[in-house]
């Protein structure tokens, strides 16, 4: 891929997952130099500018002579490089580097060339910086994880390369790299900006296509194994409230049942009304959908944006202090998708109990046909209710949140990392719940004696091809397990 100006969520995806090489557009390149030029001519001057020859946050009004601009840029990296915690995934830490050198390759922020090279260069080798997961607030950025990333640009922290977590010096030299002797503003480019809260949100929306699809179709499986009516997904129902996530998981679930043998059933049936968590599959999941693609929008502005600061304008030789770090974009997206997600699980817990009480379905209890000696898939549904009531405490938004940093020259923080994280273990939940769920719309469709719609159908032979039915108790969760891991993972849908 060449980076210049424009970046999709789907090259996103081919670089991060796919391992697609990356290298910078000429264009880029010359972006880059003219930005670097200012910077140049700034430290040729005399003039006070804010991260070329000041000290940051709190120490900007302390001037700093021209012989230790390039100590100023190393004492920031590694000064910032405090945090804690687990390391982040292997994936996020490839998105991050991916997205610190598109911003920069924007030429808005006044580093050389060598800087943005030698990111590509450790992403296109797959030597990932190890990053821990925890200390950013999201206000200048992420400043601690981004400083653990810059850390092994000048050959301090650790690499992982080619499985071994290995001192940055060692590898670098492997690789035939020097480590880079930072220079004026370069530092403080590296550092301020939004890549690990970007880099989790992207993943997180590339799931979350998944999940709802996924979902979708675990609605269209319980509503068959239920008997349930298809009226209420009629193009013609639906448009009525137009909203278009809505119209997309109607249509989706239209046609999972399409050719339905058990919709005949309803010819003389005396239920009237089918319960919310079925009729209303298109305005709960077609909800979702919505703030979901509102997150891909967001995204793709944050792709083509330049997050550090300050920000060198080539166009008029200026370098300007704003706030284009800040994480509040991101953090109210992320916060509002953990509660558009969980509510998929939380919908979706509820079509497990209609499928397992008896009393609603007019199955038999827990889907066993042997109840008492077996218990079936009770339990299956304590799980779900324990992941959806645990989702409940991570939906609080941690965007609301704020704590000062910088003896308060930072005084409103977005906590965008945090609500980026914890998106992820919403996400995770979730894709549990709906595998439960397609578990127990499989073992549904076992007592059924009308064929199911042409996508429901296809979806439970596929489940059928690794987990038996449920004829007597038995040690399930491998196979729940395996199920979950071709869910998540899309083979399933495909």
């Amino acid at each position: 891929m060449i980076l210049d100006r424009s970046l999709t969520l789907d090259d996103f995806q081919r670089v991060v997952r796919g391992f697609e090489t990356v290298e910078l557009a000429p264009a880029a390149r010359e972006h880059i130099r003219t930005a670097r030029a200012v910077i140049e001519k700034i430290v040729d001057g005399s003039a006070a500018v804010y991260g070329v020859n000041t000290g940051f946050g709190k120490f900007a009004t302390i001037g700093i002579d021209r012989a230790q601009l390039g100590q100023l840029q190393r004492n920031l990296i590694v000064s910032h490089a405090i945090g804690v915690g687990a390391p982040l995934p292997r994936e996020v830490v490839r998105g991050m580097l991916l997205l610190r050198a598109q911003s920069l390759a924007l030429g808005h922020s006044g580093v050389r060339e060598e800087v943005v090279e030698l990111l590509l260069t450790l992403l296109n080798a797959d030597a990932l910086p190890v990053i821990p997961a925890q200390g950013s607030v999201g206000a200048s950025g992420d400043l601690a994880p981004l400083a653990h990333l810059a850390l092994t640009l000048i050959g301090l922290g650790e690499l992982e390369y080619q499985g071994n977590v290995r001192p940055a010096a060692e590898v670098l030299a492997e690789l035939g790299l020097t480590p880079l002797e930072l220079q004026a503003k370069e530092g403080l480019a590296l550092i301020n900006g939004t890549q690990l809260m970007g880099s989790l949100l992207a993943l997180s929306v590339l799931d979350a296509r998944i999940l709802l699809r996924a979902a979708n179709l675990a609605a269209a499986m319980t509503v068959e194994g239920m008997r349930g009516s298809h009226q209420p997904f009629r193009d013609d129902v639906v448009r009525l409230r137009p909203h278009p996530g809505a119209l997309e998981v109607a249509a989706e679930l239209r046609s999972h049942l399409q050719g339905s043998e058990i919709v005949l059933s309803h010819a003389a049936c005396g239920r009237v009304q089918d319960a919310y968590s079925l009729r209303a599959v298109p305005q709960v999941h077609g909800a979702t959908l919505d703030v979901l693609h509102h997150a891909e929008r967001v995204l793709a502005i944050e792709f083509a944006s330049v997050t550090d600061n300050p920000l060198v304008l080539p166009e008029t030789n200026e370098v300007i202090s704003g706030g284009n770090f800040h994480g509040q974009p991101l953090a109210l997206t992320a916060d509002a998708l953990c509660v558009a997600l969980a509510e998929l699980g939380s919908i979706a817990e509820r079509r497990c109990e209609q499928l397992l009480n008896p009393a609603l379905s007019g199955l038999p209890g827990f889907l066993t046909p042997h109840g008492g000696l077996n218990s079936g898939l009770m339990i299956a549904q304590y799980t779900a209710a324990a992941l959806v009531s645990e989702n409940k405490v991570l939906c609080h938004p941690a965007s609301v949140d704020s704590i000062p940093t910088s003896a308060n020259q930072e005084d409103h923080v977005s906590m965008g990392a945090h609500a980026c994280r914890k998106l992820r273990d919403v996400l995770e939940n979730v894709f549990t719940v709906i595998s439960i769920e397609l578990l127990c719309g499989a073992q549904s469709l076992d007592f059924q004696t009308l064929g199911a719609g042409k996508g429901v159908q296809t979806a439970h032979q596929a489940i059928r091809s690794f987990v038996p039915t449920l004829d007597e108790d038995r040690y399930f969760k491998p196979e729940l397990d395996e199920l979950r891991e071709r869910v998540r993972a899309g083979t399933l849908l495909s």
